[in-house]
């Protein structure tokens, strides 16, 4: 299974994305992020749900290259998955092998009993992002509904 243009709507609504730029520091940038998901109410337990994240960034680094940054976790802190998007302008360190900052930020929550979804998502979300047109399109978009449209076009092609 992959995701398809319509999961987008069921993962990253608009109250999902923000355009804010975040605070400078990875963990702070982690935190930023989980509170849009909070916000929308899409997390139960913040606390519970900020110990996964940053349990997994110790584990191994979520910066994937090419200036993204996908800080992820499996919590109990969330009954159905999300994807928060965010942007920083001037980029932050997410120690990707690449050592590029990440400017394009991907937070994937889902919940602990979730199965494989988390795989699908997370391969699904990372094919979509190796395209330059794809990473051009997100950074530049200029509103919600720009982002949301980048999205749906990045997962169906």
């Amino acid at each position: 299974m992959t995701i398809d243009p319509t999961d987008i709507d069921r993962l990253t609504p608009p109250e999902l994305v923000t355009l804010a730029d975040p605070p400078a520091s990875k963990e702070a940038c982690i935190e930023f992020l989980l509170d849009v998901a909070v916000e929308a109410g899409r997390v139960e337990d913040r606390e519970q749900a900020l110990a996964d994240l940053l349990q997994r960034e110790e584990e191994a680094t979520t910066g994937v290259g090419f200036g993204i940054g996908i800080p992820h976790a499996k919590t109990t802190a969330v009954s159905e998955p999300a994807v928060v998007f965010g942007r920083s302008e001037a980029g932050i360190d997410f120690d990707a092998m690449d050592d590029e900052p990440a400017h394009l930020l991907f937070m994937l929550l889902v919940p602990a009993e979730g199965g494989e979804e988390h795989l699908e998502i997370l391969s699904s979300l990372s094919r979509a992002l190796m395209h330059e047109s794809v990473r051009d399109s997100l950074r530049t978009a200029d509103s919600v509904a720009g982002v949301r449209s980048a999205l749906k076009e990045a997962v169906s092609g």
